[in-house]
């Protein structure tokens, strides 16, 4: 008996956190619309963003193009809870972290040697199909560039 509810009890916390992330509109593939997105010049440029339940965190993966123009390939895992973790593969950043603001609202930071490097929103539609990400950074010569990328739902 003990073990039968036992067994439940894991079940039950499973299926919520189950229905946890599939209520995550970020979690999915999402490709960039270079046609609606305004990204300046020597700015970074993803067009492949994966957001993919891990456990209890989230895995957001990216495939893009660096300021330099050069293919780059991002890792990040944790969650949504302001904190900083750990993200690999972007030369201007070793951590970032998301806030959530609503359950459609991300805010997120990017940050060297815990400076900011890279703040910005991230938007899902009501309906879910759409993501618009709007950042701001300085370039080399101290210039404030700001770039949204609106991403189509895969």
């Amino acid at each position: 008996m003990k073990t039968r509810s036992i067994v439940l009890t894991m079940v039950l916390c499973l299926a919520g956190l189950a229905v946890s992330f599939a209520d995550n509109p970020n979690i999915g593939t999402w490709k960039l619309n270079e046609a609606k997105s305004k990204i300046p010049a020597g700015a970074m440029k993803n067009t492949t963003v994966v957001y993919t339940a891990d456990g209890d965190k989230v895995k957001c993966t990216t495939d893009g193009t660096g300021s330099d123009g050069k293919p780059m390939h991002t890792e990040w895992t944790g969650q949504f809870d302001g904190k900083d973790y750990p993200v690999t593969g972007d030369p201007s950043a070793d951590s970032r972290s998301y806030t959530k603001i609503n359950e459609h609202t991300l805010a997120l930071a990017n940050k060297k040697d815990g400076k900011v490097h890279i703040s910005g929103r991230i938007v899902v539609s009501a309906d879910g199909k759409t993501r618009t990400l709007t950042t701001s950074t300085k370039n080399a010569e101290g210039k404030k560039l700001t770039s949204t990328a609106v991403y189509d739902k895969e």
